[in-house]
């Protein structure tokens, strides 16, 4: 993802692109009101607009990178309503999150750029946070069935893997397995722009 720097923020051109079909996704699936706990917020530029358009909704974004932090707290000063929390630092591997409750969890264009073991923190952490009921919610691009939605993705996977053998376009039906063994179920899967996804997981157990 590409990232210029306008005002002293971060802004990754690709989030201003995503940011409206996503949010019509959040409309339909987040509870009126409560916490959105963002993982990997990266820019902030999603938790900036979300929260501006989700006023009833209070969004604590989070990123496990200094920098990013720093980036978000831009975003969050420059913020017109007191709905988007100040940045926590949160590595999802940690078997403590500094988070407490949240009513949903969104996480946005990180499952492909991780190792798998963090995909599988994500999810045990969400059990453990979320009760019942809760909304588990990613984007990015997906395999399905073993096989890429697109030539597009496919050379995207392959230039993840030449950067990082652990990295890699993930396939829903992995998902879905690892979604089974931590008390997780796929209730929506909605296409979206640029050969992207959003999936909706619930945690019933």
């Amino acid at each position: 993802m590409g990232y210029e720097t306008a005002m002293a923020k971060a802004f990754a051109p690709a989030a201003e692109r995503n940011r409206e079909p996503i949010l019509r996704v959040l409309r339909r699936v987040l509870p009126p009101t409560g916490i959105v706990l963002e993982v990997a917020s990266g820019t902030g530029q999603h938790a900036a607009y979300f929260a501006r358009h989700l006023p009833s909704l209070r969004w604590q974004p989070t990123d496990a990178s200094t920098e990013a932090l720093q980036n978000i707290r831009a975003w969050v000063d420059d913020a017109p309503g007191d709905n988007l929390l100040p940045p926590i630092e949160l590595d999802v591997r940690w078997p403590e999150w500094p988070v407490r409750n949240p009513d949903a969890i969104v996480c946005i264009n990180m499952i492909h750029i991780s190792p798998w073991e963090t995909t599988e923190a994500l999810f045990v952490g969400a059990q453990r946070l979320l009760c019942p009921g809760g909304a588990l919610i990613t984007y990015g691009p997906y395999r399905l069935h073993g096989e890429h939605t697109a030539p597009s993705n496919a050379a995207f996977d392959q230039s993840l893997r030449s950067r990082d053998p652990s990295w890699g376009v993930r396939d829903i039906d992995e998902l879905t397995a690892l979604a089974n063994r931590t008390g997780l179920s796929l209730e929506d899967r909605v296409d979206m722009p640029a050969n992207n996804m959003t999936l909706v997981w619930r945690r019933t157990a």
